[in-house]
């Protein structure tokens, strides 16, 4: 990394699903956003950015919000302003939830999901879900800083069989590989 390419700056996390046929329960996932602190990149989340709230500095925030996937084009969008987030935070993961209610959902059950992960006009990652298709949630992006000013970026789907709240605790933990 030299002067002039600082690597990741602003990336935006799109998400879409088709809605449920006629007669079913509306399908709800959820764009979720957790940052760590350099003096514990692996521990709990400073904070999580979810459908009603944003980062405290407002460098991470959901656009737009879809509880049933009825939207044109991409349902829900999260903007992360890596360039801008505070030195003190070394990590930020972010993931999709499958909500619960009415009943128990995995993305097997989901019509036609997909996340794409740009930054500017380039698609840093597209996927469909396909590889945790028995999974009620997902981390689908991992950023880490490099350097004071420069953040890497982790592309890979990794899914979860927990509920929303504790996803939103260990989705930041380490995998087993």
């Amino acid at each position: 990394m030299n002067g002039l390419n600082k690597g990741i700056g602003k990336v935006e996390i799109a998400l879409k699903w088709d809605p449920s046929p006629a007669g079913r329960p509306p399908t709800d996932l959820d764009l979720v956003a957790a940052a760590y602190l350099a003096d514990d990149p692996q521990g709990a989340p400073a904070y999580v950015v979810h459908f009603d709230s944003r980062s405290p500095d407002g460098t991470v925030h959901l656009n737009r919000d879809s509880k049933d996937g009825k939207g044109f084009g991409w349902d829900e969008v999260m903007v992360v302003e890596l360039n801008r987030l505070d030195v003190r935070y070394a990590r930020v993961v972010v993931g999709v939830v499958i909500q619960q209610q009415p009943a128990h959902r995995t993305f097997v059950s989901v019509l036609n999901p997909a996340v794409r992960i740009r930054e500017g006009y380039t698609d840093l990652a597209v996927d469909d879900f396909g590889g945790v298709l028995g999974a009620t949630a997902a981390t689908v992006a991992e950023f880490r800083r490099v350097s004071a000013d420069g953040w890497a970026f982790d592309a890979g789907v990794r899914g979860f069989e927990d509920d929303p709240a504790t996803f939103t605790q260990i989705m930041g933990r380490l995998h087993q590989s």
